[in-house]
């Protein structure tokens, strides 16, 4: 009987491999991980009380319908709750908008290097990628991204700080983007990253939801909400697209003890903005830093910088590892470095300072 392997997707051929921040050593010199953006702090206040009490019950399936933390994040927002779909963290709802929206044939724009998620939830969805280039600042080209767009495409992602090199489209330039795209066209808005920014002239996603019904709008609480952990995200979108997010959820995906974090979550805004505004004055203490260094670093708006290493980057991450720190290496093009605890800042700083000089 010859050996035959089950027929497969042929999509699914050459899909690139998702490669999460390389975690710190356990026993080996790596004492702190800035590899995947997450939160250093610890959970905000009633969030453990809230997953401890969730804990005493999970022999039950979770609320299907996230029916607390729906109402939560309504209140929150200012949006219907029939606008709202909940998914294990802002990839997975991304995912869930490719496949209600994308399929063999159609295209799915989004800027390159972005979040390294999108090539993947694409082909996956048997969909073509239409990568367009960042600016030589790394920023977004939308008006590319515009005349990329044909009567194939379904979809288009904007990350929005951009990950991983933090930088951002404003409001004038976004609105002008958004007046060319076609309205049967879905544009997300992709903000992982939202709580970091500061700069005034980078528009909510929200508003210019409330004016645009081709406008889907991504969060988590993944990052600055310190639940990277637990996996729950969500979207704001117009009903048509939010009730098509709430077909292609995976049942019972969020768990009961995510759900009671988030809420709690949502319930510490203050102490929230507390440690988020500690986290920016960080990262402006180490952007400010690697640029006295010598180093060209984009302007970043999120929990993370970027150094553009191209050949060198490999050594860099490694350079870094031995000190003591492990960074997010992308081979050829640079590293993305997680605003951490001062401790791990002040160490790769060290480090970015010694491989400079020998540049």
């Amino acid at each position: 009987m010859s050996e035959t392997s089950p027929r497969l997707r042929t999509e699914l051929e050459g899909i690139p491999t998702y490669k999460p921040g390389k975690p710190a050593a356990a026993g080996g010199p790596v004492a702190y991980k800035l590899s995947s953006n997450e939160n250093p702090y610890p959970p905000l206040p009633g969030v453990m009380e809230s997953v401890t009490a969730a804990a005493l019950s999970f022999n039950r399936y979770p609320d299907m319908a996230c029916t607390g933390l729906m109402c939560e994040l309504a209140e929150r927002f200012g949006v219907p709750e029939s606008h709202i779909a909940t998914g294990t963290g802002s990839v997975g709802v991304a995912q869930q908008l490719v496949q209600a929206t994308s399929g063999p044939g159609d295209e799915v724009i989004y800027a390159w290097r972005s979040f390294e998620a999108y090539p993947i939830i694409t082909q996956v969805s048997g969909a073509t990628s239409v990568q367009v280039p960042l600016t030589p600042g790394d920023v977004h080209d939308l008006d590319a991204m515009a005349d990329a767009i044909t009567d194939r495409t379904r979809l288009i992602f904007v990350c929005n700080p951009n990950n991983p090199t933090g930088t951002v489209v404003r409001r004038a330039e976004l609105e002008r983007f958004l007046d060319r795209v076609p309205r049967d066209v879905l544009v997300v808005l992709d903000e992982a990253y939202r709580e970091f920014i500061r700069d005034i002239e980078v528009p909510d996603g929200v508003e210019l939801y409330r004016e645009r019904p081709n406008v889907c709008v991504l969060r988590t609480f993944s990052k600055a909400y310190g639940l990277a952990g637990l996996r729950v995200g969500f979207a704001i979108a117009h009903e048509p697209v939010a009730a098509a997010l709430r077909k292609t959820a995976v049942p019972f995906g969020v768990s009961q003890l995510a759900q009671e974090a988030a809420i709690a979550s949502l319930r510490a805004e203050d102490e929230l903005l507390g440690r988020v505004g500690s986290l920016v004055c960080e990262r402006t203490r180490v952007l400010e830093a690697l640029r006295a260094q010598g180093w060209t670093v984009p302007e970043t708006q999120a929990n993370f910088v970027w150094l553009r290493l191209g050949e060198r980057t490999t050594d860099f991450a490694a350079a870094c590892e031995q000190a003591g720190v492990v960074v997010r290496p992308f081979a050829g093009e640079g590293v993305r470095v997680t605003i951490g605890e001062t401790e791990a800042n002040d160490i790769f700083m060290k480090v970015a300072e010694d491989f400079h000089r020998d540049l």
